[in-house]
Parts: structure tokens; sequence; C-alpha cells
């Protein structure tokens, strides 16, 4: 497969962010979060600059992520930062006690989303909060607007 744009799940970037009114060139540690930087900032990729860093915030497996573009007010707010995924409502252990694998790949798979998985367990393990939910206050705040909701066609989960 192509890849279009890649995020890391955890980094750290030395980036300058505004704070008490001083430019300052800090460490940001993102975890569970990405840039959501507005337009205009040089650290976004040139093809992207004119208008906002992407931002994805994904799903779980069968539900819908989203793309998003960063906005200027991100900074203000968030050190340019928003969730790039729905997070857990259920630790690990607490899902895999709940649920049984071949009952989730079953809904799934029901929603038309083909399902591949080393384990039933691995599958056990997915509980997330609603990813429309996470999105609507990243844009309702003005963090990053909405491009377009996407659906899954297949999972590979291992």
């Amino acid at each position: 497969m192509k890849i279009i744009y890649d995020g890391a799940h955890n980094i750290v970037k030395r980036e300058e962010h505004e704070i008490n009114r001083k430019r300052r060139r800090v460490w940001v540690h993102r975890k569970g979060t990405t840039r959501a930087f507005g337009s205009g900032r040089q650290e976004i990729p040139a093809d992207y600059r004119s208008i906002g860093q992407p931002v994805f915030i994904l799903g779980t497996m069968g539900t819908s992520s989203w793309v998003l573009v960063g906005k200027k007010k991100a900074m203000d707010l968030t050190f340019g930062s928003t969730p790039h995924g729905a997070g857990r409502v259920l630790s690990l252990s607490e899902a895999e006690r709940r649920f049984w694998g071949g009952d989730v790949k079953d809904q799934i798979q029901k929603k038309g989303v083909a399902v591949r998985a080393t384990s039933q367990v691995i599958l056990a393990k997915e509980a997330y909060k609603d990813v429309d939910k996470v999105v609507n206050v990243s844009h309702n705040l003005g963090i990053g607007s909405k491009v377009v909701r996407l659906l899954p066609l297949a999972v590979v989960k291992g």
C-alpha cells in the first residue's frame, strides 16, 4: 500500500510556542495526541502549509475515522495538539474480561467490514469512546476543522 501520511503514536518534538506572551523553544511530548497546527507554520510539510496540518483521528475497528485540518486557535489552547484517536473507555484487561473476540468480530462483519486478526483475544481488547464525539470537541473548540469522515472496508489486527 502507498503511504499518504504517517503520524507517530508517541513523539517528542522541539517547537516554538508562545508562553506567558514570550516566544520560547520547548520540548513538546505528545502521547495519544497529534499536531493540529494552523496554516503557515514551517513545521508543516510544504504540501499542506497553506491550509494547515492534516489531522487524523481514528475510531475503533468497524467505526469511522476522521480527517481534520489544524487551526491556528489550537496553538493558544493546546500547544497545537488534538487527540489522534477515540481513546479507551476500558483498560485492556477489563475489556478482555467483558468481551469475547468472536462476538466483536461478528458485530464488525455485520457492518460489512472484513476482519482479519491473529487471535480472538486481541479483538476483545477494543473498547473505545465514540470517535464522533471526540472529533466534535476538537471541531467545536476550533482546534481542528472537520474535512471528511472515513468508513472502514477492512480491519487487520495483529
